[in-house]
C-alpha cells in the first residue's frame, strides 16, 4: 500500500472517529472547456518617456512561451516522502503538522472562528494542546466550548499520531 493511501486512510479513520466532516462541502471548479486565452506574441513596441522629471513607468514584461511537455518516459519521477512510524504503527509527525490536524478537526464544529484561533502543542510521550483566540475572534461561550472539545480530541489523535522531537 503506497503513502497515500495510508494517509489517505488515516485522515479517514480520524474523521469518522472525531464525528465526520460537518463543515467539508467542498465545491470543485468546472473544468476548462477550451483553453485559458493567451496574450499576442507581437514585439512590444517602447516608448520613451515624456519628460525626465516624471516617475519611471515599470517595463513591459514579455509573456514567456509555455514550456514544452516532453513525453511522460522522460520526466522524472518524484517519489513521496517516507513517512515515519511507530513500531506501534502511529506516525510520527513534527508539532506544526500535529497542530494543523487538530485545528482542522476544530474547524468543523459549528461557529468555530474562520480566524484567530492558534493551536499549539506540547510535550514528549503524551503529548498536548493549547488553542488560544485572538481578540473578538470568538465569544467567551464558545471559546469555552471549544476547549472543553479539546481534550476527548487530543485523547483520540494520540491513538493515531506521536509527536516527533
Amino acid at each position: 500500500m503506497s503513502d497515500d493511501g495510508k494517509d489517505a486512510g488515516l485522515v479517514a479513520m480520524i474523521t469518522s472517529i472525531l464525528g465526520g466532516n460537518k463543515r467539508a462541502d467542498t465545491v470543485t471548479p468546472p473544468p476548462l472547456t477550451e483553453a485559458p486565452p493567451t496574450a499576442p506574441a507581437n514585439e512590444p513596441e517602447t516608448v520613451e518617456p515624456a519628460a525626465l522629471d516624471a516617475a519611471p513607468a515599470e517595463p513591459e514584461l514579455k509573456p514567456e512561451p509555455a514550456p514544452e511537455t516532453a513525453p511522460a518516459e522522460t520526466q522524472p519521477v518524484e517519489t513521496p516522502a517516507k513517512i515515519a512510524t511507530t513500531r506501534d504503527g502511529k506516525q510520527l509527525l513534527p508539532a506544526e503538522a500535529i497542530a494543523d490536524l487538530v485545528l482542522g478537526e476544530l474547524r468543523k464544529l459549528e461557529n468555530f472562528p474562520a480566524t484567530g484561533a492558534s493551536v499549539t502543542v506540547y510535550g514528549y510521550r503524551h503529548w498536548n494542546a493549547m488553542i488560544t483566540f485572538a481578540p473578538f475572534s470568538t465569544t467567551f461561550q464558545n471559546a469555552t466550548r471549544f476547549r472543553q472539545a479539546m481534550p476527548d480530541l487530543v485523547f483520540k489523535l494520540r491513538r493515531f499520531v506521536e509527536l516527533e522531537i
